[in-house]
């Protein structure tokens, strides 16, 4: 990618940055280097940094994404640890289907680790999306293990046929090996959201414990 490219790829992150209606474009920097973003600057919540992190991921042509930037909690959104915590727990029996103490919570600093084990990868999603917008919160570290024992030709072959059926001609070019509860796919694909698409295929087959994607974007 050359350099005009680069530039008109700063320019559409930024436009869809300033379109994303979570986030305050204002205060984030972008930089763009052979396809590779990287967004900086100051945001007042962990939500708005996952916000723009996704932005930036929908706009055709990135290759990949640096994120460094720092939430910095406006004073009205500042709480103590022990706060979060309750919340954060509260909020895992409230809005999800989780067994009773299936996840664990601790907080340090404002930030969130989340432990524990639960048997769909869909499950260990919903309890990371159900505490990363609480107030005062500046980061959330997923933990959680998934834990079933399943066939691995049962994976495989669950995989490549989702892939069939989402991905279309892209699903073709997506090699699928599984060792046990890890898959790792590889190939390449045609823009960065075939590529999420199928990772998230992978996490979403039942005995998935990690998922490697070494998929290229090819554009």
């Amino acid at each position: 990618m050359n350099k005009q490219n680069d530039n008109q790829l700063k320019l559409d992150v930024i436009a869809e940055l300033g379109w994303e209606p979570s986030v305050n474009a204002a205060q984030i920097g972008v930089e763009v280097k052979e396809g590779v973003v990287t967004l900086t600057g100051h945001v007042e919540s962990f939500a708005e940094k996952w916000n723009a992190e996704a932005a930036a991921q929908r706009v055709s042509g990135v290759k990949a994404l640096a994120v460094e930037l720092e939430v910095t909690l406006p004073g009205s959104s500042v709480r103590t640890d022990a706060d979060i915590a309750r919340t954060a727990a509260n909020v895992l029996e409230w809005t999800t289907y989780l067994p009773k103490d299936a996840v664990k919570v601790m907080v340090e600093n404002g930030w969130i680790t989340l432990t524990g084990e639960v048997e769909w990868a869909y499950k260990k999603r919903e309890a990371a999306y159900a505490v990363r917008n609480l107030m005062g919160v500046k980061g959330v570290s997923d933990q959680i293990v998934i834990k079933p024992v399943v066939s691995t030709s049962a994976v495989k072959s669950d995989i490549e046929a989702a892939l069939k059926r989402r991905a279309a001609a892209d699903g073709q070019n997506i090699s699928v090996e599984v060792n046990g509860g890890t898959v790792t796919l590889s190939g390449t694909v045609q823009n960065w959201a075939e590529r999420e698409l199928a990772s998230n295929t992978a996490w979403c087959t039942p005995g998935v414990r990690n998922v490697y994607d070494n998929i290229s974007v090819h554009y």
